[in-house]
């Protein structure tokens, strides 16, 4: 008796076979991470839309009452059921326009230093520790405020910039134990110097070494070099980086509602104490005592969503110019 054996395939039908199995999985991989994909996507813009929802119906009652006139109305005296949002707006740009000119300054000075002056190995250490700056809760850094930075300011910075600069009116008398829209600028400077810096100091290294050397072998010096090509060339990306700093520093709340004094009014002084929309709401909103005032709070908190969003576009935009000048 015979048996007779299946026939064994060749190794070219094995490979075939081999190859048809990885692209059927590669095809349901592809369609799975497609899928995924599609739906974070979709989960974010939900999201989105629903904060706007909320925000815009909690902020009705006021915008029935007031219209567009609660931006330009200073008064808020909630026994008197007068609300208005121009004090607080004026305190979130005050403090997010100086922490925006310090924490510019500064990081671009840290991401020049650490891309194109410093040893390797102090940018190897001193980088992740910048970074991680950003990483402190913002609730620490109002700590930090309140019993380190807040008694060094009443007694020595204040009245030195007075003495100096109180002509101005900007820098007037010393208030009170130091709780000032200054000592958010300085909190809001540290919590976005570690953004500026670090997406300064990638740009940076983004501009070819053979322009940086063409420029020294010119004979520029090394400033001469970074005004004049590093500068230049990454100039649309620091403005971006800048501008998402400015997002980040304006929709602050516990930091600053901490170290700010906590006064709904207007003052050329920035040592006078003052409010921004994010710490009236966190001061605020537990405390609320009618639903006008409630309502009131949900229309600053449209005003700085409508900031926050504006200021993330047009950094998006900008980088995205930057990209196709390149």
């Amino acid at each position: 008796m015979s048996t007779l054996a299946p026939p064994q395939p060749s190794p070219a039908q094995n490979k075939r076979a081999v190859l048809t199995r990885l692209n059927n999985t590669d095809r349901r991989a592809n369609r799975a991470l497609k899928l995924l994909a599609l739906a974070g996507g979709a989960l974010v813009f939900l999201v989105l839309i629903a904060v706007v929802y909320q925000v815009i119906s909690g902020a009705s009652l006021a915008f029935d009452k007031y219209g567009f006139g609660f931006i330009v109305h200073k008064t808020w005296i909630a026994p008197a059921n007068e609300y208005g949002g121009l004090t607080f707006i004026y305190g979130t740009l005050v403090t997010g326009v100086g922490s925006l000119i310090l924490s510019t300054i500064l990081g671009v000075s840290i991401g020049l230093f650490l891309s194109l002056m410093a040893p390797r190995r102090v940018a190897i250490v001193i980088g992740p520790l910048v970074e991680m700056l950003a990483a402190i809760p913002s609730v620490v850094l109002g700590l930090i405020g309140i019993y380190l930075l807040l008694p060094f300011i009443h007694s020595d910075i204040e009245p030195a910039l007075h003495s100096v600069l109180g002509f101005t009116q900007i820098f007037g008398p010393a208030q009170g134990a130091g709780n000032s829209p200054f000592a958010a600028i300085l909190v809001l400077t540290i919590m976005v110097v570690p953004i500026i810096a670090a997406l300064t100091r990638d740009l940076f290294l983004t501009v070819p070494r053979e322009l940086r050397d063409g420029a020294e072998a010119l004979g520029c010096t090394r400033w001469e070099m970074i005004r004049g090509v590093v500068i230049p060339t990454t100039q649309s990306g620091i403005t971006a980086a800048c501008v998402l700093g400015f997002g980040r520093a304006i929709g602050e709340a516990i930091a600053v509602a901490l170290v700010i004094g906590g006064v709904p009014a207007m003052h050329l002084s920035v040592f006078m104490s003052s409010y921004t929309i994010g710490s009236v709401m966190a001061n605020v909103a537990p405390s609320a005592i009618s639903s006008l005032e409630t309502s009131s709070l949900f229309y600053l908190g449209a005003i700085l969503l409508v900031m926050g969003i504006t200021t993330n576009l047009a950094a998006q935009r900008i980088s995205s110019r930057a990209g196709r000048i390149r």
